[in-house]
């Protein structure tokens, strides 16, 4: 079961692709130039180029699978927001229904379901993902949306929390991100499931069965 990386090159992205390539796990690497495309060479990983706000359409053949793992960032403007968090991934479930995929994998975010409870500065990002994660809900696609809390860039723990009262915090390691989307690729009995994700003191396959 091949799964397509939309967002490969991303901080997220680069780990989970390296952890899969590692475990035998087979992804394609969707990247926007030939730039990105030799970190992804040098380690073995398959890639097509393809342009999330152009036609994307081809990085989908030979996939059974589809991992939503792209972000605009926190240095550009909502133009950027609404046409990558927002509408990339709507175009992203469309086509995957489109094509017959398996199941799609979202990396949204921990207050995406209530936008108004974060900071104001955030709160157009959140939108769209909100925006988005019910486009997915409802789009007719299995899916899995995974909610991590605040990111930090702090060395994998392999140790997760569901809820704050558990966790204590906020935050969780873009690392382990990257280790509990592996688990979820991996796991395709897992389907139309939502999880929070933090750091905290379970395996993941304690939070994620």
């Amino acid at each position: 079961m091949t799964t397509l990386v939309v967002g490969a090159n991303g901080q997220i992205g680069k780990q989970f692709c390296e952890l899969a390539q590692q475990g035998g796990t087979p992804i394609k690497a969707m990247i926007r130039s030939e730039e990105q495309a030799a970190w992804f060479k040098e380690r073995g990983i398959d890639s097509v180029l393809a342009d999330l706000e152009g036609e994307f359409e081809h990085a989908f053949d030979g996939c059974d699978q589809v991992v939503f793992t792209a972000g605009s960032g926190p240095h550009t403007g909502p133009d950027k927001t609404l046409m990558i968090d927002l509408f990339g991934a709507i175009r992203t479930a469309n086509i995957a229904k489109q094509k017959g995929l398996s199941r799609y994998i979202m990396i949204s975010a921990m207050r995406a379901e209530n936008p108004m409870e974060a900071p104001e500065k955030l709160r157009p990002y959140m939108a769209a993902k909100f925006a988005a994660d019910a486009h997915l809900r409802n789009s007719g696609m299995p899916y899995v949306i995974l909610k991590p809390g605040r990111l930090t860039d702090e060395t994998a723990s392999q140790q997760f929390a569901s809820s704050l009262d558990e966790a204590g915090d906020n935050q969780i390691s873009r690392a382990n991100v990257a280790h509990a989307l592996l688990h979820v690729v991996q796991t395709s009995s897992v389907t139309n499931q939502e999880y929070l994700l933090l750091d905290g003191k379970r395996s993941i396959g304690e939070i994620i069965q």
